[in-house]
């Protein structure tokens, strides 16, 4: 993370530049020279910072990254229906498909510091764009439910370790940016889900109608992610734990920072596993609650797409609007009540108004930048950043685990949309209170 002390060659080594008081975003960040015997009136001298196209390079990895975090899940929406005829799913056993990203996410996203620590978050990430490449390659063709399951958790553990070092990578190379780089991300994020979404059934349809070519043929956006991130590869600055767990004379976190007792830092993860349950939900089962109602395939996907397209300008808006903010309380109640009245159209009128309530999702859709943007707003340093973004993601994606599946448990056994709709409506209820409790102008290091 670029927030930190490292030792690495100067053209990799990012600029010393502080960041915001924790009143108004993100903490100060230590870049190379910021340490000890460093800094005016000490001394030292302060590491060059990275050449412009060093930055541009980085600035496209993560663009790039972003586009590939969601394909793999939100083109398989789409084909749900013909994904279970092919492997002879059941609904739940549908269910238990749509419950595997965030569980995936959970396992493996604890593993995210630990592999940025030991081989750089450049390599890491590298590694994570060929994993998800690999995972979707092979998913349509190992056969059965169980190898189409694990080529899924191939790829879903790339997007995992990527998920957690996207903020500690920017907090890392654009300190004094948190807010518009995290924008950028958010907002190609946005484009791959919106875009997997829309263009599934279109090329699956173009490429001879089998659902294992639509699904095989996302696998090209990743193999060209992995070509910037080559050149980080040798980026060998990790997480500033490994820094602040030695004795040093300057003033800073403890070394051992609890994050578990921080209040701030469960209401983030609470905030984060609600947001993506609602977000597995909608991605794994909006398109078939469209097509129950009477909507064709294509334009069902293509709801789906409207729903995950308003996080493009809104992702990229929310973060700007948040670091401006002392608290970002107000947003969160808006983001909810989109939400409610979205599930409350669902449910009353699903085909009639569709395309609103898909704008209405939509916009609640946006917790997810939301939540991205107050974990670098919540912590003073970057090393506060790496473990409050792997705690809030971890966590958070372990609560949403129970959602999906039990959405198609509902669906099955009740034999419509209600009930399910009903879960999706309640949820947004603790959605926003976690929301509110963890948009508090705080950082965790005052907690712990």
């Amino acid at each position: 993370m670029g927030s930190m002390r490292h030792e690495e060659s100067p053209t990799l080594n990012p600029a010393p530049t502080p960041g915001p008081g924790p009143s108004s975003g993100p903490g100060p960040a230590l870049g190379p020279g910021s340490g000890p015997g460093s800094g005016p009136g000490t001394g030292g001298t302060a590491a060059p910072g990275p050449s412009p196209w060093v930055l541009r390079l980085v600035a496209l990895g993560l663009v790039l990254a972003a586009l590939n975090l969601r394909p793999a899940i939100t083109s398989l929406g789409p084909l749900m229906k013909e994904v279970r005829d092919g492997l002879h799913m059941s609904g739940s056993v549908a269910g238990l498909l749509t419950s595997v990203p965030p569980l995936c996410f959970a396992l493996f996203g604890f593993m995210a510091p630990r592999l940025a620590r030991r081989f750089g978050p450049g390599a890491v990430v590298c590694t994570g764009m060929a994993a998800i490449a690999a995972g979707l390659l092979l998913r349509p063709f190992v056969g059965g439910t169980a190898g189409f399951l694990a080529a899924s958790a191939l790829a879903l553990m790339g997007i995992a370790v990527s998920n957690i070092l996207m903020p500690v990578i920017v907090k890392r190379w654009f300190p004094d940016r948190v807010g518009t780089m995290t924008g950028l991300y958010s907002m190609a994020l946005a484009l791959g889900t919106a875009f997997a979404a829309a263009l599934t059934v279109p090329m699956t349809n173009a490429l001879g109608g089998s659902w294992k070519t639509g699904l095989a043929v996302w696998a090209v956006p990743a193999l060209i992610a992995v070509v910037p991130w080559l050149a980080l590869v040798r980026d060998r600055g990790g997480p500033a734990e490994r820094h602040e767990a030695k004795p040093a004379a300057a003033p800073g976190p403890a070394p051992a920072l609890r994050i578990t007792r921080s209040r701030t830092s469960w209401a983030l993860a609470c905030f984060f596993g609600l947001q993506a349950t609602a977000a597995y939900i909608t991605m794994g089962w909006m398109p078939q609650i469209f097509r129950d109602a009477g909507v064709s395939a294509g334009t069902a996907g293509v709801l789906l797409a409207v729903i995950m397209a308003m996080g493009v300008p809104l992702a990229f808006v929310i973060p700007r609007v948040a670091t401006r903010l002392r608290t970002q309380g107000p947003i969160v109640l808006v983001l909810g009540g989109s939400g409610l009245v979205g599930y409350a159209g669902l449910y009353l009128a699903p085909a009639g108004g569709a395309w609103i309530w898909a704008l209405l999702l939509g916009v609640a859709n946006c917790a997810f930048p939301l939540a991205l943007t107050m974990i670098g707003m919540r912590s003073r340093t970057g090393a506060g950043v790496v473990r409050l973004s792997a705690f809030a993601q971890s966590v958070g994606y372990l609560l949403s685990i129970p959602g999906p599946l039990l959405v198609g448990v509902l669906y099955q056994h009740s034999g419509g949309w209600g009930l399910p709709l009903a879960l999706m409506a309640g949820l947004l209820v603790p959605q926003t209170v976690a929301g509110v409790l963890a948009g508090r102008d705080r950082v965790i290091e005052d907690e712990c």
